[in-house]
């Protein structure tokens, strides 16, 4: 099997993938390699606010950013750990750079940045993220669960939440809703 490097890459949900946890999303990969990988869903917001959490950290929200930023589901692992997708990248204490313009961090500095209006321009908060062993996310592909394309920083952060996952297949060419929920091995 070919091992091509998805990072910054979109994983987008095959509309037959029926594991709830996964179920007509779209995942923004933040590392991939030998090892595994791991991603972000990008298009399950929670009803939380950004500003809720601040406060549940005791750090004071004092910008209107905060106040109408969601928390997304990232995903089934760790549900209880904030991640904070964003551009430009920056340099924050623990910080992976995804791509020359995409950050994820996982510190406390990037939150009180933003509670104040001096963290990044655009940010995804999410709680939990999703993860696969070794060669799990290939055969995952190669058994039609996921297509990939490269991620565009227009859909994580100018779509809708509920456009996401068609905007991201359009942007390969695909229309979901003219695949079939069979899978295709005769």
């Amino acid at each position: 099997m070919q091992n091509t490097d998805l990072t910054n890459h979109f994983l987008i949900a095959m509309p037959m993938l029926a594991d709830p946890n996964f179920y007509h999303t779209v995942a923004y990969v933040c590392v991939h390699g030998e090892e595994g990988a791991m991603a972000i869903v990008v298009n399950r917001p929670l009803d939380v606010m950004l500003s809720d959490v601040l406060v549940h950290m005791n750090i004071n929200p004092q910008q209107r950013q905060a106040k109408q930023t969601p928390i997304y589901h990232g995903g089934p692992i760790e549900p209880e750990r904030g991640f904070v997708l964003h551009r430009p990248a920056g340099d924050w204490e623990a910080m992976i750079r995804v791509s020359p313009e995409l950050g994820i961090t996982t510190s406390r500095d990037i939150l009180e940045a933003i509670a104040v209006n001096k963290g990044p321009e655009q940010v995804l908060v999410a709680l939990g993220y999703a993860g696969w062993g070794a060669g799990q996310l290939e055969k995952e592909i190669a058994d039609n669960a996921w297509l990939s394309t490269p991620a565009d920083p227009d859909i994580l952060f100018n779509t809708t939440p509920a456009r996401r996952w068609q905007a991201a297949a359009t942007q390969m060419g695909v229309d979901l809703t003219l695949l079939s929920t069979e899978a295709g091995h005769g």
